[in-house]
């Protein structure tokens, strides 16, 4: 690692002080959604660059994102290991397949690579590269408050006028809730093109007048292996593409290049509307901002709020006020929800320790190191906290003591999920695919289940299981709800009706489960029932939406937090819409109900905040 560090700092030191005599042509390479993992991905990976490489003709390689199928770590260390084979130097951000499956808890890619972000100088060039997320949660790109520091640093210190290349991994349009943000940054400099991925397919696209490009994968599902050489010239920048295997290129696309400011103009282009005047009577008692990414709900007791976020920092604020009453700094992010429990604060963290702090002070009361990054919600049941980590495993620990009760560790796939206490058993998803049900008592296996697709993309591991009248109900990406019974495990039905994926929730009486569908609206089933019999289904109008916010009951109300920044609440007896709040254009995650018909909300850009209906 260190060695490979010493590269790019050597590369970048030629690179930014070459000299170019009246703009010198040069080629670059560029690779993109190379999805190491996943069917042929490596294979080609390894394809591509060899092909390149007996090339000679490009300077650097630019790669933009989903470098991975899931975002392991041991597939990531295998595309680092192909990448390191270039010959030349080569510039790497992660996509959204690098970021929100990842048991390292998002950590892995910095490690491996140094940063998620680059920046260097060509010639005249300035070459801009930046993550997009999302990170943990299956929502769309979002450029975090840290990102968006970053790169302001990076553009504060450029000369006057220097042209910029820009790398993403999605396009810099609505595919990224907080797209405009960006564009009003780059607009105020000479921003040249956008080169991003995401697509997997050869693109000319136009983001607000700022030229765009989207590049093909490596992948060779149209027929071979492949990738783009970029030739830039004096006044124009041309777009080529290489096919392993063949010595000509086809170019398919060419830009202008020249002056490109636009001084940060919308330009009447459309922006989010947050102006909330639908529903006037909702309002927001408090907010407060963390100034980092927060992927974990909120989690509420004895007048106080306590949330994670992407600095390793464990908050508590007063519920009331919203004012902080202390800060914990762990060593690596913190993305789950935390469990409160006779005024203690039970927590994982990316540095692979479940922490217990006082609930009233923030002091350490115990740690315990479980050998893998944790980025799981911790569900406090009769004294102990049951939290999964990253390897898979399952704890059990007595919140008092600190003392370890058992580990279960048959998981293969890690673990992100709250799991379901209920008649005895322990029951949580995994990214192996699976659903576990152990024995809470003792840490033994009593059934194991699986839907019938398989792979790790259709596990039900990021829905939080409920559980009543005998039977466990889960949703998964397959599009799939399943009752299952309990005590053996046995499904008694499943539906594809609703068209759901991973967003589930169950009334105060446990008479009615929640499922929020993919588009518009939110379904309640009768839990008693043996079929899956609808009570109501309200059209609630939030739009295509993947964000795994669980729906929470709270006197008569059902909360749910969309995507884009939403927040809906619906009667629970009959489902009609009963308000809508937004909070921003940034991922919701579950909500915390509290008395009063007030709700705490934390979203991906790191706001906490107290809405009252």
């Amino acid at each position: 690692m260190l060695l490979r560090m010493r590269a790019i700092a050597l590369a970048l030191l030629f690179l930014g002080t070459h000299t170019f005599a009246r703009q010198e042509v040069f080629r670059f390479a560029w690779f993109t959604d190379t999805h190491v993992g996943a069917g042929t991905g490596a294979e080609d990976l390894t394809a591509v660059v060899r092909d390149l490489n007996g090339r000679g003709d490009c300077r650097f390689v630019v790669v933009s994102g989903d470098i991975t199928e899931m975002g392991s770590t041991a597939s990531l260390r295998h595309a680092k290991q192909l990448l390191d084979s270039l010959l030349v130097p080569y510039f790497i951000i992660p996509g959204n397949h690098d970021t929100k499956w990842s048991e390292s808890g998002c950590t892995a890619f910095g490690l491996l690579w140094g940063s998620e972000n680059f920046s260097f100088a060509y010639g005249p060039y300035q070459f801009i590269g930046f993550h997009q997320g999302p990170i943990m949660r299956m929502g769309d790109g979002h450029v975090s408050p840290e990102t968006r520091r970053w790169l302001d640093s990076v553009l504060v210190g450029l000369r006057e006028g220097r042209p910029l290349i820009v790398v993403t991994h999605y396009p810099l349009d609505a595919s990224v809730d907080n797209w405009f943000e960006l564009l009003d940054r780059l607009k105020k400099h000479n921003t040249q093109v956008v080169l991003c991925g995401h697509g997997h397919r050869n693109r000319s696209l136009d983001f607000e007048g700022i030229p765009g490009v989207m590049s093909r994968a490596t992948l060779r599902n149209h027929g071979a292996a492949g990738y783009t050489i970029v030739t830039v010239a004096r006044d124009s920048m041309y777009f080529a593409e290489a096919v392993v295997g063949r010595d000509e290129l086809q170019q398919w696309h060419a830009i202008a290049l020249g002056r490109r400011r636009q001084d940060g103009d919308v330009g009447g282009y459309p922006r989010p509307d947050l102006s909330n005047a639908a529903f006037p009577e909702v309002r927001m008692v408090w907010t407060w901002d963390a100034n980092r990414t927060i992927a974990a709900p909120p989690a509420v007791a004895q007048g106080l709020v306590v949330v994670g976020d992407g600095s390793g920092r464990i908050n508590c604020l007063e519920l009331s006020t919203g004012s902080l009453r202390w800060q914990y700094q762990t060593r690596g992010p913190v993305w789950g929800c935390a469990g409160l429990s006779a005024g203690k604060v039970v927590c994982g963290s990316a540095d692979s320790l479940i922490y217990c702090l006082g609930l009233e002070d923030g002091r350490l009361r115990w740690q315990m190191h479980v050998g893998a990054p944790v980025v799981a919600a911790v569900r406090v049941e009769d004294g102990i906290a049951y939290v999964g980590d990253g390897h898979g495993a399952m704890h059990a620990i007595e919140v008092e003591s600190g003392e370890l009760r058992w580990t279960y560790r048959g998981a293969e796939g890690f673990v992100e999920t709250r799991p379901l206490v209920y008649e005895g058993k322990v029951i949580y998803g995994s990214w192996d695919g699976h659903l576990y049900a152990v024995d809470a008592e003792k840490g033994l296996e009593l059934w194991r289940w699986r839907g019938e697709r398989e792979g790790r993309l259709y596990a039900p591991a990021a829905c939080w299981p409920v559980g009543a009248a005998g039977k466990v109900f889960i949703v998964a990406p397959d599009r799939h709800m399943t009752a299952l019974e309990a005590a053996s495990g046995r499904v008694l039905w499943r539906t594809g009706r609703h068209q759901v994926r991973e967003a589930i929730g169950i009334s105060e009486d446990g008479g009615r489960v929640y499922v929020r569908c993919m588009t518009d609206t939110l379904v309640a089933i009768a839990s008693a029932s043996q079929a899956p019999t609808e009570v109501w289904a309200s059209p609630c109008g939030y739009g295509y939406d993947i964000d795994p916010s669980m729906p929470v009951e709270k006197e008569g109300l059902v909360f749910f937090g969309t995507k884009n920044g939403y927040v809906y609440a619906v009667d629970a007896a009959t489902g009609q819409l009963r308000g809508r709040y937004r909070l921003g254009v940034a991922l919701v995650n579950t909500v915390a109900a509290v008395e009063g018909r007030r709700l705490v909300v934390t979203d991906a850009d790191g706001r906490v905040a107290l809405l009252a209906w």
